[in-house]
């Protein structure tokens, strides 16, 4: 299998709104599907990639399974967030998708305000592109996520994970 590495991708995640209701997040890995949805599902991996170096885990649970909940908490500084959500389709290692709850979101219920997450992750020639299509429940959701800063995190986020599976997890 021949391998095309376009070097360092570093803060090339490209974010687009296809709808009033939905973000669109791509990004390109030089590494195999496999090696990404392992990164993606594997709570040692994650924590290695997911949010800012200087992050603390406090939480990192991950029950990779069609009913199965997933549930990060990091501590930044004064600062805990926490994230949670359900397993709905797993197909590894193309496709994941699931449920995602801001558990700090400034609404009344932070259950209703979540999103539905799809990952697809397609392979050619050892280059795996990421697609990650976030469904909110309206535009206020919609738009609150790309107002909290979440592309600077993301950017930051899929470095590092880029880091992690281009050293071969």
């Amino acid at each position: 299998m021949s391998t095309k590495h376009a070097g360092n991708r570093h803060g090339s995640a490209v974010i687009t709104t296809p709808s009033d209701t939905e973000i669109l997040i791509t990004r390109a890995f030089d590494a195999p599907a496999a090696l990404v949805f392992k990164a993606y599902t594997t709570p040692d991996l994650v924590k290695r990639w997911w949010g800012f170096e200087t992050s603390e885990w406090l939480v990192c649970d991950i029950d990779l399974r069609v009913g199965g909940r997933w549930r990060y908490v990091v501590r930044h500084g004064d600062m805990e967030v926490a994230f949670h959500g359900d397993y709905r389709e797993i197909d590894a290692p193309y496709r994941l998708v699931s449920t995602e709850v801001f558990e700090g979101a400034p609404v009344p219920d932070p259950e209703a305000a979540g999103t539905l997450n799809i990952v697809t992750l397609e392979e050619s020639d050892g280059v795996t592109t990421l697609s990650v299509l976030v469904q909110a429940p309206d535009q206020f959701v919609r738009d609150a996520i790309i107002d909290s800063g979440m592309e600077g995190g993301l950017q930051v986020s899929y470095d590092r994970l880029e880091n992690l599976v281009t050293q071969s997890v």
